[in-house]
Parts: C-alpha cells; structure tokens; sequence
C-alpha cells in the first residue's frame, strides 16, 4: 500500500447511532480508491455513517481505521449567501487550481458571479462539490464523504462528476451516499444498510435493480 492509497476500514461489531444502536457492522469492511455508494431507507443511518467516519459524531462502540486527507460534505452544507462562487472558489482554493475550477464550472453552467443565496438547490450543490473535488490531495489518497451530492443536478451535471470521479480512483475514495435515479445503475461497490445491519455488495456487473429489494 502506498502513501497515495486511500483506505476506511470499518470493523466488524462497529455500532453507529446517537444515545441509541441505529446499524451494527455484522463482518469487517476495507474500502479503496474508487466510488462506493451508501444506500439505506431514509432515517436509517446513512448520515449517521458519514459523520462517524468524519468524526462529528462518536461511535457508540467497536472500531474503524481511515488513511487519508478527509473531507465531509453534508447535504445541508452552506456558504454565504451574500457572495458568488467565484469568490468562494478564489478564497478558499489554491491558486494553481482556480483555472479548472472555473472551467468546470462553466462547463456544468454554473454562474460563478451570481450570489449564492440566489442560486438553486442544484446549483449551490455544484458549487460544493466543485470545492471538494478541486481542494483533494494529487500527492496522497483522499477521503470524500459525500451526503447526497445529486440532490437537484442536472443529468448532464451528474454525469460529468461520475466522469471526474472515474478518472481519479487511483487517489480518491468518494463514499457517497445517494437515492439511485434509475433501475439500470451500476453499483460496484455499495454499503447497504438493511434493518439494523451494515453490510458490503460488490461486483462489476451489480445493479441497482438487484440491490433495493434489499432495503427493509
């Protein structure tokens, strides 16, 4: 394993919830570079998840292990809303990275000097993960929490990130947690919280279609 490997290792007995047990990890899980989605009903952990492996909320007991530079993207994240993502990006990026930073958003057609607070939720949501995804490591793995990061993208804006996050799975672990669009999704990789139980589903071909008669 190098510096630039990624890695979350859940183990097994691991316990999240509040003052309360919400899921229990029932065998050890170890995740690498590449996207993994979380899928569960809603109320059932899955930010609860996010923030344990953050480290915003405490694990009610067993243990997990994570390499790599971390950052947590909530769905309810939130900027000034009295300054534009131009700004945003130009504070709080690295110089070397404002170029791409812009270009994707021009590409996404996010309008960068448009006041945050006017924005859509979409487009508040393009401008975070615009953040995220350019404030990653190139010399080392990251680590992306990402709290439904579709909640409303364009199709064409969703599938231009999926395209970036394909070509950066060497470095960066992306845990996403998300509500699949469509039957036909493919799914590599998905921890599936079902009823009280956290387990891990992998495989090339794995489909959506075949994992939500799962939930419960």
């Amino acid at each position: 394993m190098t510096a630039t490997t990624p890695t979350i290792k859940l183990g097994s007995g691991l316990v999240i919830g509040y003052t309360a047990p919400l899921a229990t990890f029932g065998e050890s899980v170890e995740l690498q570079g590449g996207t993994h989605f979380l899928l569960a009903r809603n109320g059932r952990g899955k930010s609860t998840l996010l923030r344990t492996i953050a480290g915003s909320l405490r694990k009610l007991s067993g243990d997990f292990t994570t390499e790599g530079f971390m950052q947590y993207l909530p769905e309810d994240m939130r900027f000034d809303p009295e300054i534009a993502p131009k700004t945003i990006f130009k504070t709080l990026l690295p110089k070397a990275r404002h170029e791409a930073a812009f270009s994707l958003a021009d590409r996404i057609e996010l309008d960068v000097n448009k006041m945050y607070g006017k924005l859509s939720t979409g487009n508040r949501r393009k401008t975070a993960l615009i953040m995220a995804e350019h404030s990653v490591m190139p010399d080392r793995g990251n680590i992306l929490l990402l709290d439904e990061p579709f909640s409303g993208l364009d199709a064409f804006a969703r599938e231009t990130f999926e395209e970036m996050w394909d070509n950066t799975s060497e470095n960066v672990l992306r845990l996403v947690s998300c509500h699949p669009d469509y039957d036909s999704m493919t799914m590599p990789s998905v921890l599936l919280i079902e009823g009280n139980t956290v387990s891990h589903h992998s495989g090339d071909d794995q489909k959506w279609s075949s994992l939500k008669a799962l939930l419960n």
